[in-house]
C-alpha cells in the first residue's frame, strides 16, 4: 500500500476476526514503530506485545475504553522511558509518532487497529503498570489493540481548508 493511500483511508478499526498475526507481521509493525523519528534520536520508546488471551481480556478492567482488546489478536502497549529522552518531555512526542507508524504498518498489512490512550491518565497509567509488570519508572503511553477487522470503516476524513493558514495566523 502505498504511504499517501495507508495515510488517507486509515480509520479506527475496533472490531476484529480472531485471526492470529504471525510473528513476522508483528516484527514489520514494531520495525515501522521503531523507524518513527525521536528527538536527539533518543528513541525512548519500550513496546509490550500481547499475545496472551488471558491478558487481552485483562486489558479493559485496566484502561476502561480498550475494551475492544478482547476480540483483538494481540495488542502492542507503547512505553516511554523519560530516562532516555535526550530533552525532558519529548518521550511523549516521539512515542506518538511511533504509535502512528505502527497503525499505519497494521493498516498497510490488511490489519485493523485503534489507539486508546493510557497517557496521561494516571489510573490507566498505574494499572497498566500493575498489570503487565511494568517498572514504575516506565510510563505505558497508549494500548493499540490489532486484528484482521470484522468491520469496515469507510470514508476520507475532511480536508479543512479553513484550518489552514499561509504565512501565519
Amino acid at each position: 500500500m502505498e504511504v499517501l493511500e495507508a495515510l488517507r483511508t486509515r480509520r479506527s478499526i475496533r472490531k476484529y476476526t480472531r485471526d492470529d498475526v504471525p510473528d513476522s507481521d508483528i516484527r514489520i509493525i514494531l520495525e515501522a514503530g521503531m523507524s518513527g523519528p525521536s528527538a536527539v534520536n533518543s528513541q525512548p520508546w519500550h513496546f509490550i506485545v500481547i499475545t496472551s488471551r488471558s491478558i487481552l481480556n485483562e486489558i479493559p478492567k485496566a484502561s476502561l475504553y480498550a475494551q475492544m482488546a478482547k476480540d483483538a489478536a494481540i495488542a502492542i502497549v507503547i512505553c516511554g522511558d523519560p530516562a532516555l529522552d535526550k530533552i525532558p518531555l519529548f518521550w511523549q512526542q516521539d512515542c506518538c509518532i511511533a504509535a502512528q507508524n505502527i497503525l499505519l504498518a497494521a493498516h498497510s498489512l490488511g490489519y485493523g487497529a485503534v489507539w486508546t490512550a493510557a497517557y496521561p491518565l494516571e489510573d490507566r497509567v498505574l494499572n497498566l503498570q500493575k498489570l503487565l509488570g511494568i517498572p514504575s519508572n516506565i510510563i505505558p503511553l497508549a494500548v493499540i489493540p490489532i486484528g484482521r477487522p470484522a468491520e469496515k470503516m469507510k470514508g476520507d476524513k475532511p480536508y479543512l481548508e479553513e484550518r489552514v493558514h499561509l504565512d501565519g495566523w
